[in-house]
């Protein structure tokens, strides 16, 4: 697993560092930067091997930038990013987690009021300093106030597509471990909720010994919180990734009950219960001749527990998958034979939201729709953002950009090995109108329609309205949420849905890890009320187009077969779908 998120961690808190110090134009460069290293194709660690030279093949990385990842993996640090935390001794992630707080009101506070932290923010806003403060005010007091508790809890919570790196990293060492039999992630990060707390492993070793040491001597690790016999935990960067090593034979049993969710152990528990069986961490055992089941964790006699699927067997279920596992009516359905077939990555044949230089992307037509062939897409539609609201710095296109675009994008298709679809992002007003002239929807082949401002409150109209326009194929990310950022427009799922399948439109899955929206919550009840799922990366360069992994769990914890998805169809069933 490649190191580019890391990197592009660093440069992106590089960027807001000089952004809260004033600093004009650097902020930017690292933050495209960033963005263009954790899309590339290629592990910057190997790069970086080559020299400035090496990490200056990605596009939007000068010597300045190269020069500094060069010397983080020769040294492990950054001497200049070293400087600007001592200069400017602050919590940013958690700061600018409250929303209305970007990187320079983080500064501004700091040199004001010497706030590093949550919690002297907190207290500031509510002893009323803020509003002195040259920029500020009353409202914007009130608004920080009202946003702490939110910005406290996304605090504690990690994104899962900056923390499941790091789990597969992690994975893949230990599976290198002699001592390692059987190595896998448990907990939310196994079930691929949209944020996780800690990176969760677990093996199963009869020397568990040789595990602990090998894991606590991993080159990755920063620091080693603890190693016992059996249990160990780590810090890499700014993750905990804990480690408990079970039995071989009880490997099984462990894993189903530290995937979790609570829920849906405690209802499996239940079922067991009912059936004279006991059912644990170490296994499931048959307990009808036991006097006193509580009598131990292992009384009675062990009918499974080496395997997770003989956990279930033991109480008549097939194997449940992850994802589907918090109680939704998973365990019902399973008895009654009734789980669906889940789409897998596999299955996604396209991508159908996606951006290029023309707006805020990073790569030129050709360059996408080359590097979604390379991915083993079919086809790929190009739906840069229009101009409207939310299109912060001008990246709109205009309604004669677009026109000229269509042009270049039938040119690229006739060329490349790759369906090319020509299309845009265009924005749903806080009235529901899209802001694309209708003519000139007429002639794409996809129109995305994403709200993109006015993200909070009851936003079901507005959105209904957006898919009853004629033109509109894909409603994108609909709650408009960023998650540890803000939570978004509310939404009647069931109103939406039913407009979306009488429309014909789809709804979107967005899976940057930043948005995953819609989300799993809210995908199983759209596709019961027949709704069609597009599973879209919003990818920015061909390097994301692989976070459709996230989107495609995502749907899956929503219980989404591939018949449910537009783009597991064939190009011609695309077209179809699209009216083309």
């Amino acid at each position: 697993m490649s190191r580019n998120a890391e990197v592009a961690s660093l440069l992106e808190e590089f960027a807001d560092l000089l952004e809260a110090k004033d600093v004009e134009y650097k902020p930017r460069a690292y933050r495209r930067a960033a963005e263009n290293i954790r899309g590339h194709p290629a592990a910057v660690e190997h790069l970086a091997v080559e020299g400035e030279d090496g990490v200056k093949e990605i596009d939007g990385v000068g010597d300045a930038i190269a020069s500094k990842v060069v010397e983080y993996f020769e040294t492990g640090g950054i001497e200049e990013l070293d400087e600007l935390r001592n200069d400017l001794p602050v919590d940013m992630a958690a700061l600018t987690s409250v929303e209305g707080v970007g990187p320079k009101s983080v500064g501004t506070l700091y040199d004001a009021l010497g706030i590093t932290t949550l919690d002297e923010l907190e207290e500031a806003a509510e002893s009323g300093e803020i509003q002195d403060v040259e920029g500020f005010g009353e409202t914007t007091e009130a608004n920080i106030r009202e946003g702490i508790a939110f910005a406290r809890e996304a605090h504690e919570r990690e994104l899962l597509g900056e923390a499941r790196p790091y789990g597969d990293r992690v994975r893949e060492f230990l599976a290198g471990v002699d001592a390692a039999a059987e190595v896998e992630l448990a907990g939310s990060i196994r079930r691929w909720r949209p944020t996780i707390g800690d990176v969760d492993v677990l093996v199963g070793s009869d020397d568990a010994d040789a595990v602990v040491a090998a894991f606590a001597n991993w080159d990755a690790a920063d620091t080693v919180i603890e190693a016992g016999e059996s249990k160990a935990s780590l810090r890499v960067d700014d993750f905990r990734v804990d480690l408990r090593v079970v039995a071989e034979n009880e490997f099984g049993a462990a894993l189903q009950y530290f995937t979790g969710s609570k829920d849906h152990n405690v209802r499996l528990r239940n079922r067991a219960i009912d059936r004279d069986l006991k059912m644990n961490e170490y296994g499931i055992f048959d307990v009808s001749e036991v006097d006193d089941p509580d009598a131990g964790q292992r009384v009675g006699e062990r009918v499974g527990g080496a395997t997770e699927a003989e956990m279930y067997e033991a109480l008549d279920l097939p194997w449940i998958p992850p994802e589907l596992r918090e109680d939704r009516g998973e365990v019902a359905a399973a008895a009654d034979g009734a789980l669906p077939e889940l789409l897998e990555t596999g299955d996604v044949r396209g991508d159908l939201h996606t951006h290029t230089e023309w707006s805020d992307g990073g790569n030129t037509i050709r360059e996408m729709a080359e590097g979604a062939a390379a991915f083993g897409h079919d086809y790929l539609a190009i739906t840069d953002h229009a101009t409207g609201p939310g299109m912060v710095g001008g990246v709109g296109l205009s309604d004669a950009d677009l026109r000229e675009q269509i042009g270049e994008i039938r040119a690229v298709d006739d060329e490349v090995d790759i369906d090319l679809f020509a299309g845009v992002e265009a924005n749903v007003g806080a009235d529901g109108s899209i802001s694309v002239a209708d003519d000139v929807l007429e002639t794409l082949d996809v129109v995305v329609a994403s709200p993109h401002v006015s993200l909070d409150g009851d936003g079901t109209d507005r959105l209904v309205s957006a898919v009853e326009h004629p033109e509109v194929d894909v409603l994108g990310h609909p709650t408009g949420r960023l998650r540890n950022q803000r939570d978004g427009l509310d939404v009647d799922i069931d109103r939406l849905a039913e407009a979306a399948a009488t429309e014909a439109v789809a709804l979107e899955v967005n899976s940057d890890p930043r948005r995953l929206d819609i989300d799993g919550s809210l995908v199983k009840p759209a596709v019961e009320a027949g709704a069609t799922i597009a599973i879209d990366t919003d990818a920015h360069q061909p390097g994301t187009l692989e976070y459709v992994r996230y989107g495609v769990h995502t749907a899956r914890r929503g219980w989404t077969e591939a018949d449910d998805v537009l783009n597991a169809r064939d190009t011609d069933g695309v077209r179809e779908f699209l009216g083309l």
